[in-house]
């Protein structure tokens, strides 16, 4: 593990699957603490699942590192006011 990201959070939005879940998986094997943020949602946008994110989660804790998952959509102030606030409650 690699210590350029050390003592920082990092918040990314989508990272259940492709670029996203590399970049997690890349900042938390830098010392980055992730909240791996993910609707669960299929490629047409529909539905929802807890799987994508807690799988991403579970890669980053094998490997050492930090992880939360949160599945909060970012198309909303709400949602996305509860993504960060994830990051607070659990990483101050």
């Amino acid at each position: 593990m690699g210590e350029m990201l050390k003592g920082r959070v990092a918040v990314i939005t989508g990272s259940g699957n492709g670029l996203g879940r590399a970049e997690a998986i890349g900042m938390a094997a830098q010392g980055a603490k992730v909240v791996v943020n993910d609707l669960g949602t299929s490629h047409d946008g529909k539905g929802a699942s807890s799987d994508a994110a807690d799988r991403v989660v579970e890669i980053i804790k094998r490997s050492g590192g930090e992880a939360v998952a949160n599945y909060d959509s970012v198309m909303t102030a709400e949602g996305a006011k509860n993504i960060i606030q994830t990051a607070i409650d659990k990483y101050g």
